[in-house]
């Protein structure tokens, strides 16, 4: 860490901003939220701060709503944003494609402008894998063509990513670095905090969590015939830890330069379907039965990322192997079988 900053992080109590909340305060620096709650909830704060040490500065406000957000900045000192608010749901925004361009893309432009009015330079946005489209080459590399994605999400992803290049470039006091994620999984390993999505997971591992615990009556596995080795989709799993702390490097790399970087941030290898729920099922100790199911909508067959840049640059490596991702969803789901509200 080069200097303490007042961070805030939008989206903060969501499943990737907690974790990032919690190593942020371990480094020593201090944590603003904004969350709307609409896909987290407020029993996440007191687990933050309490792996985190220390207070976190809470606003239960909506991104896009810029008069709360103008008032949020005018009454904290600001250094750096880490922006996570978004709708994130692949299948939701195929069927809603108005909702997500309409929430993720304004969300985003009243934070650029409310950081230009306010003095604040720094950003790091959490984009995704899915700007790169459906790529017959892989690993995917930051220097390939975005911007043919199969799904409103993806889109919204690289619209705000052209948004946020434009505006460093127009405004040379902005510095900022666009963090396109694979596939975050896993827990932190204390599992006090973890992922809890609302009604039915749409991601993998959460799914299967479940399942394992007994809340979810069948395990199915979206499509069986892609063109992979054993017919399931293949992805690069990262540990949310491993994420979180990718944010930290991009903070340190940001702050006091201004321009646009872009960095992968994955572990360079892919896993299918098949073999997370078998590294799961070792994880919980039990054979984890499943059934295939239809293909979703969106979903592409193979992804997984070179993440040499982020070595280079950053100095950021994941460090946690699938086994690792798996033990550390399982400590947090059997801990918490119902989520944070039970």
């Amino acid at each position: 860490m080069k200097n303490k900053l007042r961070v805030l992080l939008t989206g903060g109590c969501g499943y990737i901003g907690s974790h990032t909340a919690v190593e942020l305060m371990r480094v020593g620096h201090e944590v603003v939220i904004a969350d709307n709650l609409a896909n987290s909830c407020m029993s996440v704060l007191p687990r933050i701060e309490e792996l985190g040490g220390k207070k976190v500065a809470f606003y239960n406000i909506d991104v896009c709503d810029s008069e709360k957000l103008d008032s949020l900045f005018s009454v904290e000192h600001i250094d750096a944003v880490i922006h996570f608010a978004g709708l994130k749901c692949v299948p939701e925004s195929v069927e809603k494609p108005v909702l997500y361009y309409r929430n993720n893309l304004t969300s985003t432009m009243n934070l650029l402008e409310t950081m230009i009015k306010h003095g604040v330079n720094h950003i790091v946005f959490s984009s995704s894998a899915t700007v790169y489209g459906e790529s017959d080459i892989m690993p995917l590399r930051e220097d390939m063509p975005t911007g043919n994605c199969t799904n409103p999400y993806g889109m919204t992803k690289h619209m705000s990513e052209v948004i946020i290049r434009d505006t460093a470039k127009a405004n040379k006091s902005i510095g900022a670095v666009l963090l396109r994620y694979f596939n975050p999984i896993g827990a932190d390993e204390s599992g006090r905090i973890g992922e809890d999505p609302l009604g039915i997971p749409n991601n993998l591992l959460p799914y299967v969590a479940q399942f394992a615990t007994g809340r979810r009556e069948k395990l199915f596995v979206n499509g069986n015939d892609y063109p992979t080795e054993d017919g399931t989709c293949v992805r690069d799993f990262i540990h949310v830890t491993d994420l979180a702390i990718a944010h930290i490097k991009a903070l340190d790399f940001i702050v006091g330069k201004s321009g646009c970087e872009v960095f992968n941030v994955g572990t360079g290898n892919g896993y299918s379907v098949l073999q997370v729920i078998e590294a799961f099922s070792e994880a919980c100790g039990k054979e984890l039965k499943y059934e295939f199911a239809p293909r979703r909508a969106g979903d592409i067959p193979t992804c997984y990322a070179d993440p040499g840049k982020a070595e280079k640059l950053l100095g950021w490596k994941a460090e946690r192997d699938i086994r690792k991702m798996c033990e550390d969803t399982w400590r947090w789901q059997s801990n918490n079988p119902m989520g944070y509200e039970k």
